[in-house]
């Protein structure tokens, strides 16, 4: 069995657990998010505590049940906190700027690359070679950044292209005479 599914969720001041049979509903400060809990995982909720388990015993139940736990777990630090991602510019001309829900990439094309944020997602550009991507959903985040990093991903001689703030890019050693 998952260990994880063994460690309760507690449920801080200011969240709002809804359950609906096997569909939960989380509301914090942040905004609303909604799961619909596998058919093979259990859960109760009392006293502030979220509890899972499998109902069977084969190992996909097991597995997945801990699945469900991390999901909730995220939903509760979404909603609390949220999640963001940062995105490094590195490029001779490579600039970002947002505005309202779209944010318009100069990458060295011949033409601007415009990206059109999700409803939930937020950007913003601290500087022009810096986004920060903001939402509550940890998944859509993630999705978000690794399809703008995507439209020019690091290549490895130069290190040119769209990073992770805290990603090391390795560099090859280029041609030698």
């Amino acid at each position: 069995m998952s260990r994880l599914v063994n460690t309760p969720l507690v449920i801080n001041s200011g969240i709002e657990v809804k359950r609906d049979k096997n569909k939960l509903s989380i509301k914090g400060s942040k905004g609303v998010l909604e799961l619909e809990v596998h058919e093979n995982v259990a859960f109760d909720i009392e006293d502030n505590i979220i509890k899972f388990k499998s109902i069977k015993t084969d190992k996909f139940s097991k597995s997945i049940a801990g699945t469900m736990r991390a999901l909730v777990n995220n939903m509760l630090i979404g909603v609390s906190q949220g999640f963001e991602k940062k995105l490094v510019l590195v490029g001779v001309g490579y600039r970002a700027q947002v505005k309202n829900k779209v944010i318009n990439l100069s990458l060295g094309f011949s033409h601007p690359v415009n990206y059109n944020l999700p409803e939930s997602i937020s950007a913003e550009s601290l500087t022009q070679t810096e986004i920060v991507i903001k939402g509550i959903n940890k998944q859509l985040v993630g999705q978000v950044a690794a399809e703008i990093r995507k439209f020019r991903s690091p290549e490895p001689y130069k290190g040119k292209g769209i990073h992770y703030a805290n990603e090391q890019v390795r560099r090859k050693e280029a041609k030698k005479k």
